[in-house]
């Protein structure tokens, strides 16, 4: 008896009713398929880092701030060739170097 009193899972499956996992699970899945919607983007032609959420640009912007033109320049040539595509505030810009 002072067991159950002292059973954590008695005041939480009386503080969530029945329906609460029938509800969640169309939910989750409008949730799933609004991400993947948001996160799908036309592939482009030009190499050069991911947009990934928003996370692409500010990793580019945040290489060219710390680096340098010049040194980060270098590193996205090294890594992806002559005709580069990367974000600089923002806005999509494309190196281009031999």
């Amino acid at each position: 008896m002072v067991l159950e009193t002292l059973n954590p899972l008695r005041y939480i499956t009386s503080l969530v009713p029945d329906t609460m996992p029938v509800a969640t699970v169309p939910i989750l899945i409008l949730m799933c398929f609004l991400f993947l919607i948001w996160n799908h983007e036309g592939t482009s032609s030009v190499p050069g880092p991911g947009y990934c959420m928003g996370i692409g640009p500010l990793i580019s912007h945040g290489r060219f701030l710390w680096m340098g033109v010049g040194n980060a320049c270098n590193y996205y040539n090294k890594a992806y060739g002559e005709f580069v595509r990367v974000w600089i505030s923002g806005e999509e810009t494309f190196i281009i170097s031999k």
